[in-house]
This record gives structure tokens, C-alpha cells and sequence, in this order.
């Protein structure tokens, strides 16, 4: 394969976008990112000659969803706040896990950007991996050079509660069985006081992405451009959560 002119943007984002019916190539001749979406025109015409021209498309393995999570997972352990630990330990637990995961940093600028560059070295070494083991040859050299993953946590994330539960399941069970013996006649209180603290969290979200969208460009430069809170790279439950 002759030197790709690869579109360096265009790759960050076809590597961690794991959709299941997306696949990304990558076009030696022009260095471009082909994206094919299962159920549009000419689809598995496209697909299925991208992947017999082995001499002008190579195609991309994005970041896994499980490996994405690993990351994640990662990174929290590596918190030294204790606070903001537990939170996002409980952040990440089930379906809609990096949704959470961000909302919770949006209160922790100075993590949020820690979180960026600790994804972000993850994500530059998984394609500089890939480009070594498809024998990619570059037209030029890497943006972010030869990177190294962050080092492993000192300690592994506690994943479990003494009973087996993950801790946003024993928060969950005791909030349950706090209700179940509460008399009658205080359950409106107490949904009443529920239900205050759910819209106080959407204000709050609300509040400090308004906040982080109104601060001057140059303060959010270091932030990735590919970075977009609106997408949910996987749906896993604690029993799917790798340990």
C-alpha cells in the first residue's frame, strides 16, 4: 500500500464510534473515512466492495464498547477525591453509564479535562496499534506520536458490596426497603422529596452544561473535538460491567 494521507479527525471518530450498524474504512488513495449506515441506499453494495478492494480500503476497528467501559472504569479508580469516587462509581453502573459518567464530571472541570487526556491516550494508542498490525503505511506522521497507555490504577475499582450488590444496587434496595416500612401517610412526603431531588439533578445538569457552553473558546480548546455528550457509545448492565 502506498503512503495514506490520512484525515487524522475523521479517524478519531470512526474509532470510537462502535454503533452496531455503522462501519467505517478507510480509503488509502484520498485518506478518507468511508462510513456505511446498515439500511441506507446501496449499503451492502458498498460494504461488500470496500472489503474485496483490499488495495484501497482498510477497514477500521473501532474501540470496542467493553474496552471503552474498561477505560472508564479505569480512570475512576484513579480519583483521589473519595466523594467523587463513589459517585461516579455508582455513575457507571447499568444502562446509560456514560451519559452519567459525563454529567457527574461536568461539576469537575479539573477531572473532566483529566478524563479527556486519559481517554484520549487510550483511544491515539488503540490506533496506533491498529495502524501497525494493518501495515498502514502514512503519508505523514502521526498528530500525537508514539503513545503509551496510562499505567494501570494501583488499586482495582471496588466493584462490589459485601453482599454481592454493586453499590448503586445497594443504594437502590435500601431506598426500596426504607419505603416499603415508611407509614402511609408519609409516602406523599417522601415522594414528594423524591421527586425534588430528581428535578434538582436536571437543573443542576442543565446549569453546569450552560455554564461549560458559555466559557470563552480558549478555555475549552485542550477539550477533544470529538467529544459529543449526545451519544451513548454502549448499554451495559452490572452483570455485563467487566471486573
Amino acid at each position: 500500500m502506498k503512503p495514506v494521507p490520512v484525515q487524522w479527525e475523521d479517524l478519531e471518530m470512526a474509532f470510537e464510534r462502535n454503533a452496531p450498524d455503522v462501519t467505517s474504512f478507510l480509503e488509502a488513495e484520498s485518506g478518507a473515512v468511508l462510513t456505511v449506515v446498515d439500511g441506507s441506499d446501496g449499503a451492502d453494495e458498498k460494504k461488500r466492495h470496500a472489503r474485496a478492494a483490499l488495495e484501497e480500503y482498510v477497514e477500521i476497528e473501532p474501540a470496542s464498547s467493553r474496552e471503552q467501559y474498561r477505560w472508564m472504569e479505569r480512570f475512576v479508580a484513579t480519583v483521589a477525591d473519595e466523594e467523587l469516587k463513589r459517585r461516579l462509581l455508582i455513575a457507571i453502573d447499568g444502562k446509560g453509564a456514560f451519559r452519567r459518567f459525563k454529567d457527574v464530571l461536568l461539576s469537575y472541570p479539573i477531572e473532566r479535562e483529566r478524563w479527556y487526556a486519559y481517554r484520549g491516550a487510550w483511544l491515539h494508542w488503540h490506533i496506533n496499534q491498529w495502524l501497525a498490525a494493518r501495515k498502514v503505511t502514512l503519508a505523514g506522521p502521526v498528530p500525537w506520536g508514539e503513545v503509551e497507555p496510562p499505567p494501570e490504577p494501583a488499586e482495582l475499582l471496588p466493584r462490589m458490596t459485601p453482599t454481592g450488590e454493586t453499590l448503586a444496587e445497594a443504594l437502590r434496595r435500601r431506598a426500596r426497603d426504607t419505603v416499603d416500612v415508611l407509614p402511609a401517610g408519609e409516602l406523599p412526603a417522601a415522594l414528594a422529596f423524591l421527586a425534588f431531588l430528581h428535578d434538582r439533578g436536571s437543573v443542576e445538569l442543565t446549569g453546569a452544561r450552560a455554564r461549560l457552553e458559555s466559557r470563552p473558546m480558549a478555555e475549552t480548546a485542550s477539550s477533544p473535538k470529538h467529544d459529543r455528550d449526545d451519544e451513548e457509545p454502549v448499554v451495559l448492565t452490572a452483570a455485563d460491567a467487566p471486573h
